[in-house]
């Protein structure tokens, strides 16, 4: 009975989004950079209809996040920044505050379980939070539509690496090495499943480290959070089991989110009236998202939100070629 329920609640809510995408998309086509939050000449929406707009389509996104296994700022930055007329400095502006959000939430709790690794996040986090700043600058920088260029590579790239990649629960770290024992990276945490304590190391430690002056850069640029990022490093490449490798990546959030984020608060690039509504509708709909995520199929999510990600991937290369 639930399972039928939830099936039919999820293609309302589908339905929903994309009619009001279509909706913002249509009214929001005459938005300027120097009036971002106004509707087109004529339009009869006033001026609060955006925000409460803006928290249906967050809720929903909440929602399609915990089931799909993303980050709230993966799937806001590139559908609100596409089909909203809001500028885009302040959609990434929001876009970080959002995915800082959730992370300090979280993260707490992460750190009490002994799943977050302060061992494995600090030496991560002092390099990816300067790379955030740096790509913060570089974002506020560039023009609009080269950003809308890079951001919409940017997603179909997330996309290709979210078909393609396989996740390893429990990789195989024969030895670690040398950097990685100096730096003491290595845990003990409780593994449920298996009902025992799981020792792990981590190797490659080099390689990692200067992956994540890449995805600081990119996280900071596009007001994307890295989760979508973190994780495959953490995991496949530097061996950290995936429980542990989750975990920390939405631990690291809070910190180098926080570094990108003051660079667009300092830049006048925030906005409460998309901030606010954005937050409150993230936060509600991933409560939402893991009563459901129990009875949904992992697999049929996942696909949903890659062909989502994948259409405003596309609107947001198109809108900065001027197509």
């Amino acid at each position: 009975m639930f399972k039928r329920h939830a099936r039919v609640i999820i293609s309302v809510l589908i339905i929903l989004l994309l009619v009001i995408i279509v909706g913002a998309a249509i009214a929001s086509s005459g938005a300027s950079a120097e009036n971002p939050v106004s509707p087109v000449p004529g339009s009869s929406l006033p001026w609060w209809a955006w925000p409460a707009i803006l928290f249906v389509v967050t809720f929903i996104l909440g929602i399609l996040a915990v089931l799909g296994g993303v980050g709230g700022g993966v799937l806001f930055v590139p559908i609100v920044g596409g089909f909203f007329p809001f500028h885009l400095d302040f959609v990434r502006g929001a876009g970080l505050l959002v995915a800082l959000a959730g992370a300090l939430a979280a993260g707490p709790g992460l750190l009490k379980r002994n799943l977050a690794s302060l061992r494995l996040a600090i030496p991560v986090a002092l390099i990816a939070s300067a790379a955030a700043i740096v790509g913060a600058m570089i974002g506020l920088a560039l023009p609009t539509n080269i950003i809308q260029i890079l951001l919409g590579s940017t997603i179909i790239f997330i996309v290709v690496i979210m078909a393609s990649a396989k996740k390893s629960d429990f990789p195989n770290v024969p030895q670690p090495d040398a950097l990685s024992q100096s730096l003491g990276i290595m845990g003990i945490y409780r593994e449920e499943s298996l009902g025992k304590d799981v020792e792990w190391q981590i190797h490659k430690t080099a390689k990692g480290l200067m992956l994540f002056v890449v995805i600081g850069v990119m996280a900071g640029m596009f007001g994307l959070g890295a989760g979508w990022a973190n994780v495959p490093v953490l995991n496949l490449l530097m061996g950290a089991p995936l429980k542990i490798s989750v975990a920390t990546s939405k631990f690291l959030l809070s910190i180098t989110d926080t570094s990108a984020a003051w660079v667009y608060i300092n830049s006048g690039a925030v906005l409460p009236m998309i901030v606010a509504p954005s937050i409150i509708g993230i936060m509600l709909g991933s409560m939402v998202g893991v009563k459901i995520l129990a009875k949904a199929k992992p697999k049929a999510i996942k696909w949903m939100v890659i062909g989502i990600l994948l259409l405003a991937g596309v609107r947001a290369l198109l809108k900065g070629l001027g197509i």
